[in-house]
């Protein structure tokens, strides 16, 4: 649960306990779900790849339009740290983004990408899946707390204000010195 690829959920929780929602598994969406005070939060259970089943079938259900909806995940095109909004777009070979467009409809939908890339850049070939699916280094984890903090102020901003100012704010290079400010 603690690799890469699960950077997302990471994130995801530490909202939830900043915003007091407790989790309940749905087993007729097969993900884990937590209300709060002006939407949902969503932890699919489906395998990455099919991540968009659950996100689409809660939409259904809860009539969310799917530019309501925000998919924190992982992006090995970032530096580790780096955070990126973005209100539409394609896969860019993120196989749960797919997922996410083909059940929802369309790229219409709103991201946070969260950079995982090593300080050498993407790995190639073979090493891209040991990466992705490896889990951080000792190294990593000041970097990884940073950004994972920088995440929740973000998407609260987003939620606050707007998608707008969240990205004027949080799409910039973030300084390797700067640590999150506390949220209440």
């Amino acid at each position: 649960m603690d690799t890469r690829h699960n950077i997302g959920f990471m994130v995801v929780e530490a909202l939830a306990n900043q915003l007091h929602a407790t989790w309940t598994h749905e087993k007729r969406w097969d993900c884990e779900l937590a209300k709060f005070t002006g939407g949902w939060l969503l932890k699919p259970h489906t395998y990455m790849n099919a991540s968009g089943e659950a996100v689409a079938a809660v939409c259904r259900f809860f009539k969310i339009d799917a530019r309501e909806v925000l998919a924190v995940y992982d992006d090995v095109d970032l530096p580790l740290g780096t955070l990126r909004f973005r209100t539409s777009g394609s896969a860019a070979g993120h196989n749960g983004v797919r997922s996410l467009i083909e059940h929802l409809g369309g790229v219409e939908f709103s991201r946070l990408k969260l950079g995982i890339a090593p300080d050498e850049g993407r790995p190639a070939g073979e090493r891209m899946v040991g990466h992705v699916l490896g889990k951080f280094s000792e190294a990593e984890k000041p970097k990884l707390q940073t950004m994972i903090g920088r995440a929740v102020e973000a998407v609260q901003t987003a939620l606050r204000t707007s998608m707008e100012s969240a990205m004027n704010l949080y799409n910039r290079k973030e300084t390797t010195n700067s640590q999150p400010s506390q949220q209440p």
